[in-house]
């Protein structure tokens, strides 16, 4: 078979690269089976028109206008490596032309998931500020510095949104005796009882919970939805843990709620990344500070690409893609995440 017979695929995969998400065999089978044109998700629609009505598939999240989407003649799939689904193209004609629009995002969900745990853990324990204090000469021994200490062990847990990232925090939860309480409004509550926790009100997962874990994603509904408020109504020295994204939170809120004693806080996501050198956050006690890099493991960039060579197969042999997840009509345009501006 010629080169040029193969079939095409656009790869715009910024912020990631085709050496960060395929190991090397991967990317070489993907070289042989693919004919690849690499380029920005900014120049996708400058592309030759030649290019774009051959393209089967696309590897990034470009902007697609209505009428580069008309060029793209035997477009199949669009293989959104960077994860988070933004508003940049236009979903409905889309589906309506049968074209998947998929994401690899469930390759950070477990990685996620074990950073949150060990944030739990650590606001339970005092791990990090216990360490410091015995590098300084000042560390309590015994009794004198658990004042503040408590169990995970069968305690009252929250979780705020229940797709991948929260059902593969439950899993790893188990091993805890939790009695876990789940908020989420896109879900049927039999789907959460199959998965062994309660559905409950966000009232109640916020006044009832020891551990609160925020892993929703950001919509056009949800934006800044927990502030102060939210915040007063959690048991005092409670722990609020946020691994999803900023843009759900009311930060000056957050930190005013950790400031006061109200709660303790961890966060793996911020209002603006990188972070400011002098933004209070960096220095407030009870704050517990993580530079996004939960999900940022080589192992899960690498299941990407294993991902993508095996839906693709699928695709090509006229079957539908199994491994990443699928983008929906009904809440695709709803979905407002800023997406990563780094690996």
């Amino acid at each position: 078979m010629s080169k040029n017979a193969l079939p095409l695929v656009i790869s715009a995969p910024e912020p990631r690269t085709l050496e960060l998400i395929f190991t090397p065999p991967q990317l070489a089978r993907f070289r042989k089976k693919y004919r690849i044109v690499e380029t920005t998700p900014e120049m996708v629609a400058g592309l030759p028109s030649d290019i774009l009505a051959e393209a089967r598939y696309i590897v990034g999240q470009p902007p697609i206008s209505s009428e580069t989407l008309e060029t793209l003649k035997v477009l199949r799939c669009i293989f959104n490596v960077e994860t988070n689904l933004v508003n940049n193209m236009p979903y409905d004609t889309l589906f309506q032309r049968g074209v998947h629009v998929v994401t690899t995002g469930l390759v950070f969900a477990e990685p996620v998931a074990e950073l949150g745990l060990a944030m739990a853990l650590n606001l339970a324990r005092d791990i990090v500020d216990a360490d410091l204090a015995f590098r300084q000469g000042k560390e309590l021994w015994g009794g004198d510095g658990n004042a503040t200490a408590r169990l995970l062990s069968g305690a009252e847990v929250g979780i705020i949104g229940f797709g991948d990232l929260g059902r593969a925090l439950n899993r790893l939860l188990t091993g805890f005796r939790t009695r876990t309480r789940v908020f989420d409004p896109w879900l049927p509550p039999s789907i959460l009882i199959d998965n062994g926790v309660e559905p409950a009100s966000l009232d109640k997962v916020l006044s009832e919970s020891d551990f609160v874990f925020v892993v929703a994603s950001v919509t056009s509904e949800n934006q800044g939805f927990l502030g102060a408020e939210a915040f007063a109504k959690m048991r005092t020295g409670a722990a609020f843990i946020l691994l999803s994204r900023a843009g759900v939170v009311d930060f000056p809120a957050l930190m005013e709620a950790v400031r006061s004693g109200q709660i303790v806080a961890a966060s793996d996501v911020f209002p603006e990344e990188p972070l400011a050198r002098d933004h209070p956050v960096r220095g407030l006690p009870g704050f517990l500070r993580s530079a996004h890099r939960a999900g940022a493991l080589d192992v899960a960039f690498k299941r990407m690409g294993d991902m993508v060579l095996e839906d693709m197969d699928l695709i090509d042999r006229g079957l539908p893609p199994l491994r990443s997840k699928r983008a929906e009509r009904e809440t695709v345009s709803r979905m407002r995440s800023k997406p990563v501006d780094k690996n």
